[in-house]
């Protein structure tokens, strides 16, 4: 969709490091979520399934961009979609723990 906030995530000097899904642990359920992780912030996105299949039953002729992750992809072609979960999450004010698994 066209926005005025398209152009806060697009940037010539912008890199994509990382990509990925994960499980976020909410207070009372667990979301799926895919991050992506790009030089000066990081983008938190929740994964959503289609309810409807698309018209024919070759999937693989839905354009997709080629730069995705294959995971990505797929789950894309399979009717799904990421929205933007929050506003996204500036590097310098990002604090990383570790913790021990549940």
């Amino acid at each position: 969709r066209e926005n005025s906030s398209e152009n806060i995530l697009s940037s010539a000097n912008r890199l994509l490091l990382h990509e990925g899904r994960l499980t976020l642990a909410e207070s009372t359920r667990l979301l799926d979520i895919y991050l992506f992780l790009f030089n000066d912030f990081l983008l938190i996105t929740k994964i959503k399934r289609n309810k409807k299949k698309y018209g024919g039953s070759d999937t693989s002729l839905i354009p997709v961009c080629p730069s995705l992750t294959p995971e990505l992809q797929s789950f894309i072609r399979e009717g799904g979609f990421c929205t933007v979960l929050d506003q996204p999450i500036p590097l310098d004010r990002l604090i990383l723990k570790n913790i021990e698994p549940v």
